[in-house]
């Protein structure tokens, strides 16, 4: 059965995000009942519109009754000729209403309009073709949606089947479904691509705007360059003018002195040589020739201008002129960039851990594809939280340039949870945007070495460690064998080193000195400085020694600080090992553990509290504390920023390193080792590139961490 298919496209006022939304009808009306209901006469039955062939116009022409009703030209001059004797009217067919006949009889009628445009719109509609066998003409063509393939059934025997889909579920419709369903998806899809071209249009106009403005914004930038080069310029010349002008000022005035002097005298010398030749008296005349001769002497004095008249301007007397073209073809860049944002890709470098700086690297490449060798690029960024979702303010973000087509985006979050960093460049989204990622609240090693052992890779009870500033060498104490291991910044073993002052299993201190390495034997009460290679430099022992258990070197004034637990104190010695001083005194430390060096030269003791004196050994601040009874440290170290990073045990076995710092008391992030869990933590020590290394005891290894 044929259908008419009526779209009724309405558009919603509705805006979301700056775009409309449309909302698309589709109502589905009978043929034969549309026909019925408006191409047929409601009088004769004859159907006005007869299946594809356009209405003749003659007999059967729709008119339009003063009533508004649709009869055709034949049924109403029947019924016009049976009612009307001669009263010139007659009543509608189908609503009664008295119809007054126009001069021109039931032909001057006018034409339904409505009716004939149904017509004109039914003409120009595609008839559904139902396509038949060629061979089997009454036949109705199927298609195959399993193989692709149109037949007949007739044709196929009374079955269709493929020999190499034989075991696949067939599904056959009409062909003339098919075809209907694929002018529908063809439809769609033409109209999918005109949207996403015109997107595209839309996308390059914006562009062409901003490159319009850019130019705009680059021309502005010129112009107001130059006019300050100009301004420059104008000074300079007006400071050259001014000088010419003072320089001229001055000689003018000398020589309009000595003018209006010469001036003067030769007034003088005319007053005087009046009447002289009435003069009589020997005596005077003698006088005015002593007078005059004086003059003529002063005269020739006056001779001679007392200033000259030079003055020039020189610009060759060095290379100013050369300097000033070259600088100005340096003047100013225009640079542009082939970067294709939409192909650009981001990666998050590391895990994210919450308070510590995570990164995510950008690559940039051009529209085929290929990376990027130069930066420059204008990257905006912005990083939000996804959850949780009270935490609603982007996080401060810091873009680095690497010159190199990539660039480094760096951010500390500080809560755990799920977060979105939206990546523009050239205020364009990047293929990856935004990108999601997650941030755990767990911080575990980066790197794990060791184990319980006495062969290359392995430790016996290690306790100390010490990382050389130079070259990030790690030396770690292994007392249990009596050595300590080298290893290279990377866990890479790079030997053993033995020495008298590490027998008895009982050093527990080791630091980096001026000339090698300095350890102290609890056991011994000695402190001994050696190469790095063992060899010896000087050994020394101080009589109040108790329970020496930690040693630290400060390399900027040469001290040896020796932490006593028996003391209670931080003993002081020189670079030769004399005595100088103690920090504390009986009862200042409870359960003394380690002490360190900071950038300051302060010193921080840990106990079971984290506290700093200065180099002089005065008390200055208490960092933390948590109360007697609640743990103690077991290692400390200070970076060069001031962070401090202490290993901590607890009790019921909770195990973590603290991060805290000296000028930033809100600064309090814990390194909980998570699936690594920490055992008895002991030393600690800080690398050049943010990485923290803890000797853990209790597995008989150590571990590193991110912790910046």
């Amino acid at each position: 059965m044929e259908s008419l298919r009526l779209a009724i496209q309405t558009r919603l006022g509705e805006r979301m995000s700056s775009m409309s939304s449309t909302l698309v009808e589709t109502v589905s009306i009978n043929y034969e009942d549309f026909n019925e209901s408006f191409l047929t006469c409601g009088t004769c039955l004859y159907r006005l519109w007869t299946g594809g062939s356009m209405y003749d116009g003659n007999e059967h022409t729709p008119k339009l009754l003063q009533c508004s009703h649709t009869v055709c030209l034949h049924c109403l001059t029947r019924i016009a000729a049976s009612q009307t004797r001669d009263t010139g009217s007659f009543r509608c067919p189908i609503c009664r209403e008295l119809i007054t006949i126009p001069r021109g009889g039931v032909q001057a009628l006018p034409p339904s309009f409505l009716v004939n445009q149904l017509l004109d719109l039914m003409s120009r509609q595609r008839r559904e073709v139902i396509p038949k066998c060629s061979v089997h003409i009454n036949q109705e063509l199927l298609f195959c949606e399993t193989c692709d393939t149109v037949f007949c059934t007739l044709c196929m025997g009374g079955s269709h089947s493929d020999s190499s889909n034989s075991c696949a579920e067939h599904t056959i419709i009409p062909f003339s479904i098919a075809i209907k369903r694929m002018s529908e998806i063809l439809l769609y899809k033409a109209n999918e691509c005109i949207s996403k071209l015109t997107q595209a249009q839309e996308g390059v106009g914006r562009e062409l705007q901003r490159l319009d403005e850019s130019k705009e914004r680059c021309l502005e930038k010129v112009n107001s360059t130059f006019h300050q080069v100009q301004a420059m310029l104008d000074k300079r010349k007006q400071e050259m003018v001014t000088a010419v002008e003072s320089l001229c000022a001055d000689k003018r005035k000398v020589l309009e002195e000595q003018h209006s002097l010469i001036e003067a005298e030769k007034n003088k010398v005319e007053q005087e040589c009046q009447g002289l030749q009435y003069q009589v008296e020997v005596r005077n005349i003698t006088q005015r020739i002593e007078s005059l001769t004086e003059k003529l002497d002063a005269a020739s004095n006056l001779g001679e201008p007392r200033e000259n008249a030079f003055l020039t301007c020189e610009f060759s007397h060095n290379n100013s002129l050369t300097t000033i073209e070259e600088s100005l073809s340096d003047l100013g860049k225009v640079r542009t960039s082939t970067t294709f944002p939409s192909l650009c890709t981001a990666r998050v470098e590391d895990e994210m851990i919450s308070g510590i700086t995570g990164t995510v690297v950008l690559y940039s490449v051009d529209y085929h594809g290929n990376p990027q060798r130069l930066g420059g690029d204008p990257v905006s960024v912005e990083v939000l939280p996804v959850e949780p979702e009270n935490t609603a303010n982007s996080l401060p973000v810091q873009v680095t340039d690497c010159e190199d087509g990539t660039y480094k985006i760096q951010f500390k979050p500080i809560l755990a949870g799920r977060y979105g960093i939206k990546i523009m460049v050239l205020d364009r989204p990047i293929k990856d945007n935004p990108l999601y990622f997650d941030v755990s609240e767990h911080n575990s090693p980066v790197s794990i070495y060791g184990s319980r052992g006495s062969c290359k890779d392995e430790f016996m009870q290690p306790v100390s460690i010490a990382i050389d500033d130079k070259d990030q060498t790690v030396y770690v104490l292994d007392t249990g064998n009596s050595r300590i291991k080298v290893l290279s910044s990377n866990f890479e073993f790079i030997r053993h080193i033995t020495n008298d002052g590490l027998n008895g299993r009982s050093c527990t201190g080791i630091a980096v000195s001026n000339n090698g390495l300095v350890i102290v034997n609890w056991r011994t009460k000695a402190v001994t400085e050696m190469t790095t290679v063992g060899q010896t430099i000087k050994t020394f022992s101080y009589n109040a020694f108790q329970e020496p258990i930690d040693i630290t070197y400060d390399k900027n004034y040469g001290h040896i600080l020796v932490a006593d637990n028996g003391l209670s104190a931080i003993c002081v010695f020189d670079s030769d090992g004399k005595y100088l001083f103690q920090v504390g005194k009986k009862g200042t430390f409870n359960l003394l553990s380690s002490v360190a060096v900071g950038p300051s030269n302060e010193i921080i003791v840990a106990d079971t509290r984290i506290q700093v004196f200065s180099a002089k050994g005065d008390f200055m601040e208490l960092i933390f504390d948590e109360g007697k009874g609640k743990g103690r440290y077991g290692g400390v170290a200070v970076d060069s920023e001031g962070y401090i990073l202490a290993s901590r045990s607890e009790q019921k076995g909770r195990n973590y390193v603290q991060v805290l710092a000296l000028n930033n008391k809100s600064v309090n992030n814990i390194i909980d080792s998570h699936e690594y869990k920490l055992k008895r933590p002991s030393g600690i020590a800080t690398t050049s590139d943010g990485y923290v290394i803890v000797v853990d005891l209790g597995n008989n290894c150590i571990k590193k961490y991110r912790y910046l």
